[in-house]
């Protein structure tokens, strides 16, 4: 709409997600709402930027404004809202730095978020001001930030009494590396007596905008100590030597450390991501090596590259999860049946043992009847209905392992009379 004067009203978009982020909008047990909301909130934002970036850019620095005082009161110790909210920041945070707003629609967005954060009680927040920089989005103004924010950093680490802290340290990093100051930035993490890999990565970050890797590394490494996260650093050492070509030193150093995933299987995919020149079979194999004790844990990595045998070999060393074999069992039954036996039988073991999470007697029966198809199948049913038969009705004294036999004898009374020891009674 153009008004008289010329002007053009600014465009507005009616959004759900603020009624939802009230102020004190969830008590201390809504952990599980909250982080709905946010995926909610993150999935209303998107949509709108695919056709209003600006608009969208908007409704983030709006959202983040209203975080802190709706979610204040919410238990947030089983790290679960944490996670939601680094999730969501990392989703949203680009669309702020992406947008192409004038200088005082930016100037406003910035204040708003500074307040945001000197408001927020549990930083979590941290994510906006490890990216001030870019969310300045200029370099006069990341300059500007920079001069602002120096003098109250330096104070804080100059100063001999502990325990100072300045919640806008990284702001005030970030923007020094986005203007291209690095050697400001280098003398002034020089400063921090304590070193901090946080802090300590935008260093590695100049020190690679000014063409020094080796310098970088060096740089990273001597960032380890107590409460330092390796992984994190690990990572950063790794991609250095990757992006100089020496894939075989980031392997042997790095690599296998590196690797971040939410299970085993997920850890052997990010290797061979990155290192795709390297067989996997071996990835799995020095992976294996780092986490003596655990083999079994590797069976499902092992089935997804085919190497049933060497699959079967892992989960006869250590245990694992007794469902996850007992699916390998039916999934492989008709393709694989000799692995669908060892897998069965190998559930059979484990659970006998004690083994598994949440286990039923329907877990139990699942296992003996999945071996036995496969035993049907291979012809050999005597001999594994005599193998689960010594299996069940071994003597062993000992507390938890007697319950849990006791536990599988039990469960399958009803499918085989023998397995019953002699004092239970009959089906």
């Amino acid at each position: 709409m153009v008004f008289g004067d010329g002007m053009t009203k600014p465009a507005t978009h009616k959004w759900i997600f603020p009624a939802r982020f009230r102020t004190g909008a969830y008590g201390w047990n809504s952990s599980r709402l909250a982080c709905q909301r946010l995926r909610e909130a993150v999935s209303e934002i998107k949509k709108v930027a695919k056709k209003q970036p600006d608009i969208a850019a908007e409704g983030v620095v709006r959202l983040i404004e209203k975080l802190w005082p709706a979610l204040e009161h919410v238990d947030s110790s089983s790290g679960a809202l944490g996670s939601a909210v680094n999730k969501t920041l990392d989703g949203l945070i680009p669309l702020i730095v992406k947008a192409k707003a004038d200088a005082k629609t930016r100037n406003k967005w910035l204040e708003r978020l500074w307040q945001a954060m000197e408001d927020d009680g549990v930083d979590y927040l941290g994510p906006v001001g490890d990216r001030w920089g870019e969310i300045c989005g200029s370099l006069e103004t990341a300059n500007q930030w920079a001069e602002e924010l120096m003098p109250t950093l330096r104070s804080c680490w100059t100063n001999p009494n502990p325990g100072n802290y300045f919640h806008g340290t990284t702001a005030c990093l970030s923007c020094l590396l986005v203007a291209g100051r690095y050697q400001e930035l280098l003398d002034l993490l020089a400063l921090d007596r304590k070193p901090f890999w946080h802090y300590r990565r935008y260093g590695v970050e100049a020190l690679l905008a000014m063409g020094k890797k080796s310098e970088a590394l060096k740089y990273a490494e001597a960032s380890r100590g107590l409460n330092q996260p390796d992984s994190a650093i690990d990572q950063a050492c790794e991609e250095i030597l990757i992006s100089s070509g020496l894939h075989d030193e980031a392997y042997r150093r790095y690599g296998l450390r590196a690797a971040q995933g939410n299970s085993y299987l997920a850890r052997f995919r990010a290797v061979a991501k990155r290192y795709p020149m390297m067989a996997p079979a071996d990835i799995l194999a020095d992976l294996i090596k780092t986490t003596p004790g655990d083999e079994g844990k590797w069976f499902a990595t092992a089935k997804d590259l085919q190497l049933y045998e060497f699959a079967l070999q892992l989960v006869d060393q250590s245990p694992c999860e007794p469902k996850t074999l007992t699916r390998a069992a039916r999934d492989f039954l008709e393709s694989e049946p000799e692995f669908a036996l060892g897998a069965g039988l190998a559930a059979l073991r484990w659970l006998n043992e004690g083994w598994g999470y949440e286990v039923t007697s329907v877990d139990v029966i699942e296992a003996h009847d999945r071996a036995m198809d496969a035993a049907n199948r291979l012809n050999k049913a005597d001999d594994v209905v005599e193998w689960i038969r010594q299996l069940v009705r071994a003597n062993d004294n000992s507390g938890a392992q007697h319950a849990a036999r006791q536990f599988v004898r039990t469960a399958l009374q009803g499918r085989v009379r023998d397995y019953a020891d002699d004092n239970s009674p009959a089906p």
